[in-house]
């Protein structure tokens, strides 16, 4: 059967791209340009641009036409998937640590050496972890703003699993999902792996669009709400308790799940409760260790209704069957004896006085961000194309994030997010100076 003749010029402009010779940034002729140019009808040429977006060799942007991405970049640029070279700037993604840290290991290591129940954490342990230990994490908590009992703490392997049994356990295959336009890209692919359709919900100010969600529950069956009202990833907002408030009531009023993700929380002083303070009957509240502790550290922690907490415990059995037992031992001790709540505050000003960096070294560039977080988003001009930055710094051996990995919606917004909590201070300064040199090359 013969090829369709469209699928010829789809391959034909893919090769330019591929090749060089349409370079990226390049502006595609108008679908109706295309059509006239080739010979089809217009829906065709859109056909054709739409298989190309697919392959991810361009992008459309509304008001503005169809461009020439750039294919030299890593698949998953700045989410953390692909491995950075070693003589690579990592400002991708987050995994702050601070100078001691080997030595605390070290310490616990010693002290579990010595407990009377060592031999028990060689065995299984329950599937929602070991009563001792939710306990812990309840008591961390409490001093956190939020107050539960230890029964409803459910022990995970770090918050990425936490929100996976999450969503195995509470949601099915074709469930509408309210996101953020601008969100985490973990939760993204675990949604696409459960088949869940997630629905962008635009910002405004600091939090999401509440009036936008409310016009969506009325429109449509959404069954939940995922967000991080405390130092959201990319924008680091901090919702305000009003709106925090608003939000659950509109929960409450359409039946909406709400999964609140915390694993940046720590960072913010002084914010408002967590939303699962207010809405313990419909919040699952996930977080963990990785960021606030150690990435290797893969503990972490899932906060549920009562009486959802049977089905969380099963999805926890059919995944991982527990946490293990010796990282889980340590953790807990790390909470008990304060290690936890000084490490946090230590991170908190090890943050703030990069974000002092990043105000000195960009300068006047314009940002988005919180002055106690790990990450600060630079929405770039009209005319300044995300990817072609990204890979001007990769050439500088500087790996940054474009928006692509967080958006939601189908217009990829030009930005890049810079996570700074994983190189030294030395070599960061030296970053964020190539960081503002390739943005200011590019802005006219």
């Amino acid at each position: 059967m013969a090829e369709p003749r469209y699928k010829a010029v789809v391959d034909r402009l893919a090769a330019e791209i591929r090749s060089g010779a349409l370079p990226a940034g390049t502006r595609l002729p108008t679908h109706r340009v295309l059509a006239e140019r080739e010979g089809f009808a217009l829906v065709t040429a859109t056909r054709v641009y739409a298989e190309l977006r697919d392959m991810g060799l361009v992008s459309g942007e509304t008001g503005r036409g169809t461009f020439v991405k750039e294919v030299a970049l890593a698949e998953g640029q700045g989410v953390g998937l692909d491995a950075v070279a070693a003589d690579m700037v990592d400002l991708s993604f987050n995994y702050p640590s601070l100078p001691g840290q080997a030595e605390l290991l070290r310490g616990a290591l010693r002290q579990l050496a010595g407990a009377g129940d060592l031999e028990a954490l060689l065995r299984y342990q329950p599937h929602g972890g070991r009563m001792s230990d939710r306990v812990a994490v309840a008591r961390h908590l409490q001093r956190r703003g939020l107050s539960v009992e230890g029964e409803r703490v459910l022990i995970v392997d770090g918050a990425q699993h936490g929100l996976a049994v999450t969503l195995m356990a509470l949601l099915a295959p074709g469930d509408v999902v309210a996101v953020d336009a601008l969100t985490y890209p973990g939760f993204r692919l675990l949604a696409q792996m459960h088949r869940l359709e997630l629905v962008a919900i635009p910002a405004a100010g600091a939090g999401p669009d509440l009036d936008a969600l409310s016009t969506l529950c009325r429109r449509r069956r959404v069954k939940a709400i995922y967000t991080m009202p405390t130092l959201n990833n990319p924008l680091g907002w901090v919702m305000a308790a009003s709106r925090r408030r608003e939000l659950v009531a509109l929960a409450r009023r359409h039946g909406l799940l709400i999964v609140e993700d915390g694993a940046y929380a720590y960072l913010a002083e002084d914010a408002p409760p967590p939303l699962a303070a207010l809405a313990p009957e419909r919040t699952v509240y996930v977080s963990g260790f990785s960021k606030s502790v150690a990435a290797g550290l893969r503990v972490g922690f899932a906060v549920a209704p009562a009486d959802q907490v049977p089905a969380l415990e099963q999805a926890i059995r059919a995944t991982t069957w527990n946490t293990p037992g010796v990282m889980t031992a340590i953790t807990s001790a790390w909470l008990e004896d304060g290690t936890v709540d000084r490490l946090e505050a230590h991170k908190r000003e090890d943050a703030r006085q990069r974000q002092r960096l990043v105000a000195e070294h960009l300068g006047t560039t314009r940002r988005i961000g919180h002055p106690s977080s790990y990450f600060v988003w630079l929405p770039l001009g009209e005319d300044v194309r995300a990817d072609q930055v990204a890979m001007a710094l990769q050439r500088e051996r500087v790996s940054v994030s474009t928006a692509e990995p967080f958006a939601t919606t189908r217009h990829v917004p030009h930005a890049i997010r810079l996570a700074l909590g994983s190189v030294e201070i030395g070599r960061l300064r030296a970053a964020l100076d190539s960081v503002k040199a390739a943005i200011d090359a590019r802005t006219f």
